[in-house]
């Protein structure tokens, strides 16, 4: 199950909340590495989700010249 962007962005969000309310530098700090690593796996699931839109697009233009040629060839044979 992959998980989204908004996902990793909510809890990196709470992470930093927890850590902002903190009293203690060990909890702070643990919350703040926390939210670093949330953060990391936002920004990855974003990059992996724009790869696969443009991914998405290429093949999709791809297809439709295949298609537009193949119908280029079948009017020249007509």
């Amino acid at each position: 199950m992959s998980q989204t962007f908004e996902f990793y962005d909510a809890r990196a969000k709470e992470a930093a909340a927890e850590a902002g309310k903190a009293k203690l530098d060990n909890v702070r700090e643990r919350a703040l590495r926390s939210e670093a690593t949330w953060r990391s796996l936002a920004d990855q699931a974003r990059r992996v989700a724009d790869e696969r839109a443009k991914a998405d697009a290429a093949r999709i233009a791809r297809r439709e010249a295949e298609l537009a040629a193949a119908a280029a060839k079948v009017d020249a044979e007509a």
